[in-house]
């Protein structure tokens, strides 16, 4: 077991070292934000200020040492833009991408696994046909257009909820009290949840659905049906539990996608989370900010997948001997 953990562990660095790597590369290939204020007419001299102060100034090869020096120790940067620790400001809107990013996971988790189990129960039926046709409309439909529709509906046409989210501009910079999160107001939160949660609720149809077909072909449900054991019974005390593996799986990959992924639906309705602070940190060419946001939601990825992969070989002993 020790060697086990002791080799994902590995690969867990490599990947993060992968990802500091394209990440670094990747911001560059957009250019040099020192550009844009040549084209407004900037002073050239203080154009090269700001380069020193950012460190653009050095070697490609020399700005990846420090930066990868400054990973280390816990430093991800000062934004070019606000001239705050990248941490302060994606700590400061960490806790609406949470808001947001769980109610989203149990829209998707409400509507995606119990209709995933129905059409598993009545396969081959229109109840089956039905959860094949929603799981194919909510990966296909962009999250970002049924997040127009419903603009255009409940809050243009009805009235009934507010168009944007909730428009503070105390997000815009890192606070403490932006933990208050719990207190904003739920109809802000509404229809971007729900914009979020579709496009999620079908990958769980899908695999809820191909999970309880696959162990409801198990020997342990046939013996338990020849048994006389009521088909409820069945269902939610042996195949549920079981088939819940991957679905949790599943769903706890996506919920971390949704905290820290979430651009197009936190630009639409304007709520001030990580997926806003990362579109405009592309915008500005805010280098810092930028390999902070996706380099902060890939570190829980990667710990995800970690803390998974040690529970499975902990659950199942053959995972470890056979790696």
């Amino acid at each position: 077991m020790h060697k086990f953990i002791l080799t994902r562990g590995l690969y867990s660095l490599i990947t993060i070292w992968l990802l500091v790597t394209i990440i670094f590369g990747a911001v560059r290939i957009t250019g040099d934000p020192s550009k844009m204020l040549e084209e407004s007419g900037a002073d050239p001299e203080y154009e090269l200020r700001l380069k020193q102060k950012w460190g653009l100034d050095d070697p490609i090869h020399i700005q990846y040492v420090k930066y990868v020096g400054n990973l280390i120790q816990g430093d991800f940067g000062t934004s070019f833009h606000n001239s705050l620790p990248v941490t302060d400001i994606y700590f400061g809107r960490l806790p609406n991408s949470i808001k947001l990013g769980l109610a989203a996971f149990l829209i998707s988790i409400l509507i995606g696994v119990p209709l995933g189990m129905l059409s598993a129960m009545k396969v081959n039926t229109q109840w089956d046909n039905t959860g094949k046709v929603f799981a194919i409309l909510g990966l296909s439909v962009p999250n970002f257009f049924v997040g127009l529709v419903l603009i255009l509906v409940f809050a243009v046409g009805l009235g009934w909820l507010p168009p944007i989210g909730k428009g503070d501009s105390s997000f815009d910079l890192a606070v403490p009290s932006s933990w208050g999160f719990w207190f904003l107001d739920l109809n802000h939160l509404i229809m971007p949840a729900f914009a979020l949660g579709w496009y999620f609720s079908g990958s769980m149809v899908r695999i809820t659905r191909s999970s309880m077909l696959e162990v409801m072909g198990s020997d342990y449900i046939k013996l338990a049906r020849l048994k006389g054991v009521p088909e409820w019974v069945i269902m939610a005390k042996h195949a549920l539990k079981n088939a819940m593996i991957p679905v949790l799986t599943l769903a706890g990959l996506n919920l971390v996608i949704m905290v820290n992924v979430a651009i197009a639906i936190e630009v639409i309705f304007d709520w001030p989370g990580v997926g806003k602070l990362l579109f405009n940190g592309m915008v500005d060419r805010d280098f810092n900010m930028v390999q902070g946001v996706v380099l902060m939601g890939g570190l829980m990825i990667v710990a995800l997948n970690f803390m998974i992969d040690i529970l499975y070989a902990w659950v199942d002993p053959r995972i470890r001997l056979s790696r």
